[in-house]
C-alpha cells in the first residue's frame, strides 16, 4: 500500500508527516518554514520523515498541503497588486464590505453593463471603456472581476475575462460568480479581489513544492487542503487561492478529530503567527455557510467556522498604557523572535543588544532588527526610491532599526516592504519569553533575556519601569498569552448566543480570577467541552488556559503536527448550485453556472437542475482530484401560505460530490 505526505506551511514551521492508512502515523519532522523559498523549509521537513522511515520516495502515492499562508497573508496585509473590474456598480459599491479598504488605493474600472435580477441584460458591456481602462492600469499581478447579477448571468464577467486574456500577458483572472452563488454584489467583489491578491504567493508555493518533488523523484498527486477541510488539486488552488484561507485550521480540526478520538470539542491551534478556535461537532468540523471572516474581511467562501486571532509565539510583543502603568500587549503582527535571528547572525544580534544595553534612554528601535526575505514579488516594480533603497540596504544582510531607520519617513516605507512581504521584521515575542522561563530551548535564550532586559526598561507616566528582570518580563507575556487565549476561547464558544455577551462572558471571566473574590456573589464561568490544543507551544500553554476555563486540556500525540495529518485523511468534495424563480409568466426559470433557462412547470426546472448540477458536480470533483465519486443531491423549495393559498417564491438546489484523492500506484 502506498504512503502518504502530508505537508503543512505554516507561519513558523513547516510540518510532515509520513501516514499509513492501516498503521496511522509513522514518521513526523518539523522544520522552520523559510518564507524567500518554501521549498526549502518543506524540503528539510520532508527529506527528515523519509529519512527517519527509511523508505522510498517510490512509495509515496499521495502529496497532500495545507497551509496557512493565505490566511496569514490576510491578516497581515499582503499580497500583489490587482486591478477590480466593476460592472453595472458605481462608486458608492466600494463603501460596502470593507471593498475600498481591501482594495488599498489599487486600481478599480467602472464598467457599464450588468444584469438584472432575472438574468437579463441592464446594459451593453463598455469593452471600448474597459480596453482603455487596462492600458492605464500600470503593472498588475491580477485581475477580479464582479458584474451586478452575475450570479443570475455571467455572461459579462466571461467577456471581461476574454478580453483580459486576449490583451495582457497576465492569465490571472478571478470571475465573482465562480467563488460564490451568493446574492450581495460587492461581497463577492471583496472575495474577488481578495483571491486576485492571493494568486502570486499561492502560485509561488505550489510551483516551487512541485519543483521540489520532481527533484526529489516524488512521482504522486499533489492536494491542497481548502478552508473547509475538503482537498482540491494543486491546479485549482492556483486558480482559487481565496479557497485556502483558513486550510490550515481546517486541516488542524480533521486532524484533531483523527488524533484525539474526541467528537465533540472546542480546538485551538497556536501557531506562530495566529491562534485558530473551531468547533468540533460529533466528530466534524462546524462550517460557517455565512463566509469565513479572516483579517476583518467578511468574504463569501464557506470554511469551517473558525475565530482567528493574530495571536502565536512569534506575536509581536509591545507595551501599552494601562491606568497610570503599563500592560503588554500581543499580535496581530507576526515577528521573527531574537532568540531564532540570533542563532543564524550571533555576531550581529549581541553586538546590536550589547550597545543598546549601554544606552539609558529607551528607543522604540531598540531590541528590533529587519531583514530582506529575498523572493521574487510584483511589488518589485512598484517600489519608491526610499523603498528601494531600504530594501537594498537590507539586501547585505539583517540590520537593527536604530542603525536602518534614520528619518522618519523611512519608517513608513519600512512598513510598506514588511506589508508587501519583501521584508521581515525581528524582535521580542512569546517564544522568546518561553525561552527565558525554560519552557522551550531550541534557539539562543541569552538574546531573548537581552531583548527582554530593553524592553523592561519603558517608563509609565509615573516614570515607574515595566518590570526589573528579564524574567518578569517573560512571566508578564506568558499570563498575557493565557489570558488573551481564555478569553478568545471563551467569546469563540459563545458565537452569538443572545443570552449572554461576548463583552458581558469577559468580565465574568476577569472577575472570577481576582486574587480578592467578590464579597457577595460568587462568579463562576467556563466551558463544557474539554479544550484539544495543538500547535508545537500547546502543551506550554492550554493546560493553565483549560485551568482557568475550569475544564481539560487535551494534548495529543503529534499535537504539534496535527494540520500535516489532517491534510491527508480528508476528501474531495465539490458542489455546484442553483437556484429556481418564477416568472412573470407563470413559468419557472433555473438560474445556474450558465445563462438562465426557463421551464412551463417546476417539477421540469427541478429535474434538469439535478441533471446540470450532478454533472457539473462530478467534473469538478474528479478535475479536483477525486479517484471515486458519490453524489448527493439537496433541494430545498422556500414556499409562503396567504390566504390558505400557498405560494412558490424560490427552490435552491445543491449537488455535493466527494470521494478520496487518486493515489499513484
Amino acid at each position: 500500500m502506498a504512503l502518504l505526505l502530508g505537508i503543512d506551511t505554516g507561519g513558523t514551521y513547516t510540518d510532515a508527516v509520513l501516514f499509513d492508512e492501516e498503521k496511522g502515523v509513522i514518521a513526523s519532522a518539523k522544520s522552520l518554514t523559510t518564507r524567500r523559498d518554501y521549498a526549502i523549509g518543506i524540503g528539510e521537513s520532508v527529506a527528515s520523515v523519509i529519512g527517519s522511515a527509511e523508505i522510498s520516495t517510490a512509495d509515496i502515492g499521495l502529496v497532500s498541503l495545507s497551509t496557512t499562508l493565505a490566511t496569514n497573508a490576510l491578516v497581515e496585509g499582503q499580497g500583489g497588486r490587482i486591478c477590480l473590474i466593476l460592472i453595472g456598480f458605481d462608486e458608492a459599491a466600494l463603501d460596502r464590505n470593507g471593498l475600498r479598504e481591501a482594495l488599498k488605493g489599487d486600481p478599480v474600472i467602472f464598467l457599464t453593463g450588468g444584469h438584472n435580477g432575472q438574468g437579463e441584460p441592464e446594459a451593453p458591456l463598455d469593452e471600448a471603456v474597459l480596453i482603455s481602462e487596462l492600458d492605464a492600469a500600470g503593472p498588475i499581478t491580477a485581475f477580479a472581476v464582479a458584474s451586478l447579477f452575475a450570479i443570475r448571468n455571467p455572461e459579462h464577467e466571461l467577456r471581461v475575462r476574454e478580453i483580459i486574456l486576449a490583451r495582457s500577458e497576465n492569465n490571472s483572472v478571478t470571475c465573482s460568480h465562480e467563488l460564490s452563488s451568493k446574492l450581495d454584489g460587492p461581497r463577492r467583489a471583496l472575495t474577488s479581489v481578495l483571491n486576485a491578491r492571493l494568486i502570486n504567493l499561492i502560485h509561488h508555493l505550489i510551483t516551487s513544492s512541485e519543483s521540489l518533488f520532481a527533484e526529489m523523484k516524488i512521482d504522486a498527486p499533489l492536494m491542497v487542503v481548502q478552508g473547509d477541510g475538503a482537498l482540491i488539486s494543486a491546479e485549482i488552488a492556483k486558480l482559487k487561492p481565496i479557497e485556502t484561507i483558513l486550510s490550515g485550521p481546517a486541516a488542524s480540526l480533521v486532524g484533531a478529530a483523527y488524533l484525539s478520538g474526541e467528537k465533540d470539542a472546542i480546538v485551538s491551534d497556536i501557531g506562530g503567527t495566529t491562534t485558530d478556535i473551531a468547533v468540533l461537532e460529533e466528530g466534524s468540523p462546524r462550517l460557517d455557510a455565512t463566509g469565513a471572516t479572516v483579517g476583518g474581511w467578511r468574504t463569501m467562501v464557506e470554511a469551517v467556522a473558525i475565530h482567528t486571532v493574530g495571536l502565536g509565539g512569534d506575536s509581536e510583543v509591545a507595551a501599552v498604557k494601562s491606568g497610570f502603568g503599563l500592560a503588554v500587549a500581543l499580535g496581530p503582527r507576526r515577528l521573527v523572535p531574537v532568540s531564532l535571528l540570533a542563532m543564524e547572525h550571533p555576531g550581529l544580534v549581541h553586538d546590536a543588544l550589547d550597545v543598546q544595553l549601554l544606552r539609558e534612554r529607551w528607543q522604540d528601535s531598540f531590541g528590533r532588527f529587519a531583514f530582506a526575505v529575498g523572493r521574487e514579488s510584483a511589488h518589485l516594480a512598484t517600489l519608491s526610491d526610499m523603498e528601494a533603497a531600504l530594501l537594498a540596504e537590507l539586501e547585505t544582510g539583517p540590520k537593527p532599526l536604530d542603525k536602518l531607520i534614520t528619518r522618519r519617513r523611512q519608517l513608513s516605507a519600512l512598513e510598506r516592504l514588511v506589508s508587501a512581504g519583501l521584508v521581515m521584521v525581528s524582535g521580542l515575542t512569546p517564544s522568546d519569553a518561553a525561552h527565558i522561563l525554560g519552557l522551550q530551548d531550541s534557539w539562543d535564550r541569552v538574546a531573548a533575556e537581552k531583548a527582554a532586559i530593553l524592553f523592561s526598561r519603558q517608563k509609565d507616566i509615573r516614570g515607574q519601569t515595566l518590570a526589573n528582570t528579564a524574567e518578569d518580563v517573560a512571566q508578564m507575556i506568558f499570563g498575557a498569552l493565557v489570558d488573551i487565549s481564555s478569553e478568545t476561547l471563551l467569546t469563540a464558544a459563545l458565537g452569538n448566543d443572545p443570552l449572554l455577551k461576548r463583552e458581558e462572558a469577559v468580565t465574568m471571566l476577569r472577575a472570577s480570577r481576582q486574587e480578592a473574590p467578590h464579597p457577595l456573589i460568587k462568579l463562576d464561568i467556563g466551558l463544557q467541552l474539554p479544550v484539544i490544543g495543538l500547535g508545537a507551544s500547546a502543551h506550554i500553554y492550554y493546560p493553565e488556559v483549560a485551568a482557568r476555563l475550569k475544564t481539560k486540556a487535551v494534548i495529543p500525540d503529534h499535537a504539534a503536527v496535527a494540520n500535516a495529518v489532517g491534510a491527508v485523511v480528508g476528501q474531495v468534495r465539490m458542489s455546484a448550485h442553483a437556484s429556481i424563480s418564477p416568472t412573470d409568466k407563470d413559468g419557472y426559470r433555473l438560474y445556474h453556472s450558465g445563462e438562465p433557462v426557463d421551464f412551463a412547470s417546476l417539477d421540469a426546472a427541478a429535474a434538469e437542475a439535478k441533471r446540470l448540477l450532478t454533472f457539473e458536480a462530478r467534473a469538478l470533483a474528479l478535475e479536483a482530484g477525486a479517484a471515486e465519486v458519490q453524489v448527493t443531491f439537496d433541494r430545498r423549495d422556500n414556499i409562503v401560505h396567504i390566504d390558505g393559498r400557498e405560494m412558490f417564491i424560490e427552490s435552491h438546489l445543491d449537488v455535493t460530490a466527494f470521494g478520496r484523492p487518486r493515489i499513484a500506484r
